[in-house]
């Protein structure tokens, strides 16, 4: 007698899915000048730092900080450079930070280890 195999129904990406990945928790935000200070409850690099002043410079690179700082410079075009630290990314922004350029920055960084949200 043959022997039936269950199957079971997947669901393309777009339908369903669950996230990938882990959600880096924001511990602090301070802005000091043109500059914000992130700190996370994750490591985003080593102990040696790496920083960056355009989105070309972090393309060059193939590590984590250039990744992230990428994805910044991406995400606001008046970011000039992105240092990442240990769990700590400095950002320089020329004309400061308001309420929604801190939020931009900060979700970037929050989702910078998710492959795809839920």
């Amino acid at each position: 007698m043959p022997v039936r195999l269950g199957f079971r129904r997947y669901t393309r990406h777009s339908e369903a899915h669950t996230a990938m990945g882990q959600k880096i928790e924001i511990d602090s935000v301070r802005v000091v000048d043109d500059s914000i200070i992130v700190s996370t409850n994750r490591s985003l690099t080593g102990t040696d730092g790496e920083g960056f002043d355009s989105a070309d410079a972090a393309e060059e690179a193939a590590t984590f900080a250039a990744s992230l700082a990428g994805r910044v410079f991406g995400a606001d075009d008046a970011v000039r450079r992105v240092f990442v630290t240990s769990n700590v990314a400095v950002i320089a922004r020329d004309g400061g930070w308001d309420d929604a350029s801190t939020s931009t920055v900060s979700g970037v960084i929050e989702n910078f280890f998710l492959f795809y949200a839920a």
